[in-house]
């Protein structure tokens, strides 16, 4: 269970074996430890006790800190969950030869993929609208042919190759966004994507889901002994986590954009604050349908799993490529 503390002034303490959350004198929220998987703090003035930051260590629960537009800036985990050294070790060896190469194609290949299906599950079920139709089985199958030609960039060295790799996928993700502003009610009036300095409420939307996403991309890699900042087809930088960026591509659509575009077109619409943060009502929103999300079923391996485990078991396929001991397959949701 991911527990997610928005209210203002919030406090997470620890009673016998379980996790309290006090939010104000009357309203007070107890889960078994036993249950929690991570911790996601949004509201502002949220204290934490020694106790609960423990407990929720000895658990393997990171606790993660994100402000109002979903932009994370802090991160508390337990020492044992880097301890994974033959795992670590593989994967800064990877950025060396073609494996970084392989993987970095492999997440553009399956974030393509992903919005592509988008594009035809709406399209299928917009076959009355026939011009519409046509228009977004097109852009489908131009993006289905933007992964195709990613994986056949040639190269062995991901200094190299990353920015012709990342030109396919910008490109792709142009005909995406084209589609997406065709399938959006006129009066979002959105812009197109943009990012953390989003000014709209649809964008704005979007950067707070990844926000979230981001946070359980990264407990996945964690649990799976890999190093967050040691990526591949995002260059390095101070503090960035770049494997977790990396690794989020293939899951943007199917548990954040999906989740959005779904609430928008049913009416729904956030109230934005001058400072340009959600309300707490709309923040409990969102992060209630990402997590719903999450815990969705889709096919995968045969079988079905919640988007929630199927992250997981990719995380796990990651370190076992860097590792050489199997290939690396994308997760694609089936539309």
């Amino acid at each position: 269970m991911h527990v997610i503390v928005e209210d203002f002034g919030a406090f997470i303490g620890k009673t016998s074996e379980r996790l309290v959350i006090r939010s104000g004198k009357a309203s007070t929220r107890e889960i078994p430890l036993f249950d929690v998987e991570a911790v996601l703090v949004v509201g502002q003035g949220v204290t934490l006790s020694a106790d609960a930051i423990r407990a929720c260590m000895e658990r393997g629960a990171p606790i993660d800190f994100i402000d109002g537009r979903g932009v994370p800036y802090a991160k508390i985990m337990s020492p044992q969950l880097q301890g994974a050294v033959q795992t670590r070790r593989a994967q800064l060896e990877a950025y060396r030869d073609d494996r970084a190469v392989s993987l970095s194609r492999a997440f553009v290949y399956g974030k393509l993929r992903q919005q592509a299906n988008l594009l035809k599950y709406w399209a299928k079920h917009r076959q009355r609208e026939q011009s519409l139709y046509e228009r977004l089985r097109a852009r489908a199958a131009e993006v289905d042919d933007y992964a195709a030609r990613v994986v056949e960039v040639p190269g062995e060295n991901i200094d190299e190759v990353r920015s012709a790799i990342m030109a396919v996928e910008a490109s792709g993700a142009k005909v995406y966004w084209d589609g997406v502003k065709e399938v959006l009610p006129e009066d979002l009036m959105f812009p197109g994507r943009r990012h953390q300095e989003a000014e709209d409420p649809l964008n704005r939307l979007l950067n707070y889901g990844y926000g979230i996403l981001q946070s359980h991309a990264a407990r996945c890699l964690l649990l799976a002994g890999l190093d967050l900042h040691a990526g591949y087809l995002h260059a390095d930088r101070s503090g960035r986590p770049s494997l977790v960026l990396d690794f989020m591509e293939e899951f943007r659509v199917p548990v954040v954009d999906r989740t959005v575009f779904s609430m928008v077109n049913k009416g729904y619409r956030p109230d934005v604050q001058e400072d340009g943060t959600f309300t707490l009502e709309d923040r409990r929103r969102l992060a209630g349908e990402i997590m719903e999300r999450l815990a969705s079923k889709d096919r995968y391996a045969g079988k079905k799993f919640s988007l929630g485990t199927i992250m997981q078991e990719q995380a796990r396929h990651v370190a076992t490529f860097v590792r050489g001991e199997r290939p690396y397959e994308p997760f694609v949701w089936s539309w």
